[in-house]
């Protein structure tokens, strides 16, 4: 199997990327359609409402998703995947069941919304972190860039399938198909062998976890600076759901077929974008900043895009640059950090990318609503220049890196790690191999 699948050669990955992709489809087909439904049915094409609704779907990872990861790292990550998945199914039956007969009212929209993204804030670092169980941590880079490719690209072609199937059956009808989704991903957790799984160290019951997870990530400047960038752009750049429905909708007056056509060519440059970041031996840093600034020029150009067959053409470097970013952030982040704590890492992560949606999302719609829709996807451009300047400022002045480590209990000792370009990354993961190497060492010339 070539490089770029080496994970799939093993029966439980297959099982699992195969239900993930299918379930992730549907999510983002639920979000779309639902988010379209708000904007021409239940509302006179208000973009605010639409990033209000999002802003609920997302908002609960800022308050409870660092709690969440406690929860991953604590539970069986089976156990957990299995009560998430059946509990949105049966939210996405109840909002489809209200829409398609038609006595859904937007509050009860933004009710379904908040408890989706109650359970979503628990599920998505389950989600991730699971990874780690599934392949050798020879392959874990490549597993988790096809996981990655496997979230992130279902966010751009799942609504193109949305918007298309929206045209021909309807919103509600969309959010229904759904529920179908969610029997790939318990399916394949039911099937899933557990002779080949690689099973990680669970956490036991303690004080202060949440804290040495936050303080893990404070000392960390590197994904710290990760961390600046996806808000950034999460926040800011990556409201395509909003971009799209508003150009199509009002720039162009046209409807739901060419809104979902626009989606499906967002979609074309993010899959390219995610067959090349599955080919990477490894992240690296300054790949999330070149894709950071491919996002803001492609963004910036589909703005000025006169026609919708421009601004068509134009979505698809921008979904390959957004793909390429996000996947690059979140395997650079998985990679990096220690197993054991990864499921706390990955929901600060998580809190910071999804959590940014209720920031960022409703004055995206102000934008659209009061300036226009292609001031809005102007915004996203600054917003991801910005991230990329901010990332290389950091690279330019930070001439170390210190990781503190604790030694018989009353001492600390700190090991200095040069930037040097391409190696850094290299140098990160090896970081606690060298750090015990050392402790070794030193206890040694203690004894002699």
């Amino acid at each position: 199997m070539s490089t770029m699948f080496r994970s799939l050669a093993g029966i439980n990955y297959r099982l699992w990327f195969a239900g993930a992709l299918v379930s992730n489809i549907g999510t983002w087909m639920h979000r779309t359609a639902q988010d379209w439904y708000v904007l021409t049915e239940l509302t006179d094409n208000d973009a605010a409402a639409v990033g209000f609704t999002m802003a609920l779907q997302f908002g609960p990872a800022l308050l409870i998703g660092p709690f969440a990861g406690i929860i991953v790292d604590r539970m069986h990550g089976r156990r957990l995947l299995a009560m998430t998945q059946s509990a949105q199914a049966l939210l996405a039956l109840g909002l489809g069941l209200l829409m398609v007969t038609g006595t859904a009212e937007l509050w009860m929209v933004y009710a379904l919304a908040l408890a989706l993204g109650v359970v979503t804030a628990v599920e998505a670092p389950a989600r991730q972190t699971f990874v780690g169980e599934l392949v050798s941590r020879d392959d874990l880079p490549n597993a988790v860039a096809l996981n990655s490719t496997s979230f992130n690209g279902a966010r751009l072609i799942g609504p193109g399938i949305a918007g298309l199937l929206t045209a021909l059956i309807g919103a509600g009808w969309v959010v229904l198909l759904n529920v179908l989704t969610f029997a790939a991903m318990l399916t394949a957790l039911a099937l899933l062998r557990r002779d080949k799984l690689h099973p990680i160290e669970k956490l036991g019951r303690g004080r202060g976890q949440l804290r040495e997870g936050i303080r893990y990530v404070a000392r960390r400047g590197d994904l710290l600076i990760v961390f600046v960038m996806v808000f950034l752009v999460g926040a800011f750049a990556m409201n395509f759901a909003i971009f799209t429905a508003t150009m199509a909708r009002v720039e162009f007056d046209r409807g739901a077929g060419e809104f979902g056509l626009l989606s499906s060519i967002l979609a074309i440059g993010s899959m390219s974008g995610a067959l090349l970041s599955a080919r990477r031996e490894r992240p690296r840093l300054r790949t999330i900043v070149l894709a950071s600034l491919g996002l803001a020029a492609s963004m910036g150009a589909a703005a000025l895009m006169p026609t919708f067959e421009l601004f068509a053409i134009a979505l698809v470097p921008v979904g390959f640059a957004a793909l390429t970013m996000i996947t690059a952030a979140n395997s650079y982040v998985q990679t990096t950090t220690r197993p054991t704590i990864r499921g706390r890492v990955m929901a600060l992560y998580l809190t910071i990318f999804l959590g940014s949606v209720p920031i960022g999302a409703p004055l995206m719609g102000l934008i659209a609503n009061e300036l226009g829709a292609r001031w809005a996807i102007a915004g996203g451009a600054i917003a991801s220049l910005l991230a990329a300047v901010a990332a290389v400022l950091w690279m330019r002045s930070t001439k170390s890196l210190r990781i503190r480590r604790g030694l018989d209990g009353d001492r600390w000792w700190r090991l200095r790690v040069r930037y040097d370009g391409d190696d850094y990354e290299r140098r990160m993961r090896d970081l606690e191999t060298a750090t015990q190497e050392i402790a070794i060492v030193e206890a040694g010339s203690r004894r002699g």
